[in-house]
């Protein structure tokens, strides 16, 4: 199903009990890859999990994985991650005040580099590392905690990235993350977006494969 519109399941939203079961579960289902949030009680109010939750799954499935790093501090974590079995970081400019090295270093340890941007950081963020980049996460939720309600704002913001990629003339992948679900994932695809995250939308009706399913078709028009 590499052609269905790409959906990466947010691990935070599954059933820890489950995990492997879950995860099977969507890659029959046309996941195009994992999402993993690791949160360090600083610099969003959670605390959620490290590499070995991406270590432990590493052998049940072939999906990609992408961590979002929502850390302080994030170049302690690279490595380790990279050895689980990551294969795309996203960081957060908001974190670090050199992030231009720590893209580098994420590069020099053989991953995709991503960034990440909290909802309210202005788009111009962006502008001196959108040629770095793989990808773009943007944030459509102040960041902590899942199942939080979209910020509609969030829409047009993806437009505003889109005309900073064409001004740039670069191409990296642009994700939407918070509250993405069926209401949302059309308008979102519509003003630009490239792929999704979806968390706790996926587990609504108990049964996250077609839900997947549908919320690919949503996107796809």
């Amino acid at each position: 199903m590499s052609h269905a519109y790409p959906i990466y399941p947010s691990v935070l939203a599954f059933d820890f009990a489950r995990l492997a079961e879950q995860v099977a579960a969507v890659e029959a289902a046309g996941a195009a890859g994992l999402h993993f949030d690791l949160m360090d009680y600083q610099f969003v109010p959670n605390l959620t999990f490290g590499p070995m939750v991406l270590q432990a799954l590493r052998p049940h499935t072939a999906l990609p994985f992408a961590a979002h790093l929502m850390v302080y501090h994030p170049e302690a974590q690279i490595e380790a991650l990279a050895r689980a079995g990551a294969n795309r970081l996203y960081l957060h400019p908001e974190s670090t005040p050199h992030i231009h090295r720590v893209l580098g270093q994420v590069r020099d340890a053989g991953l995709e580099a991503g960034v990440s941007i909290n909802p309210g950081t202005p788009i111009s963020i962006l502008e001196p590392i959108l040629g770095l980049v793989d990808g773009v996460l943007l944030m459509s939720v102040n960041p902590g905690f899942g199942g939080q309600s979209f910020i509609p704002a969030s829409i047009g913001r993806v437009a505003e990235v889109c005309r900073l990629m064409a001004q740039l003339d670069v191409s990296p992948s642009l994700a939407v993350d918070g509250g993405v679900g069926y209401d949302t994932i059309g308008p979102l695809a519509a003003a630009g977006m490239t792929a999704a995250v979806v968390g706790t939308a996926l587990f609504h009706e108990h049964d996250p494969a077609g839900t997947l399913r549908r919320l690919q078709g949503l996107a796809a028009g």
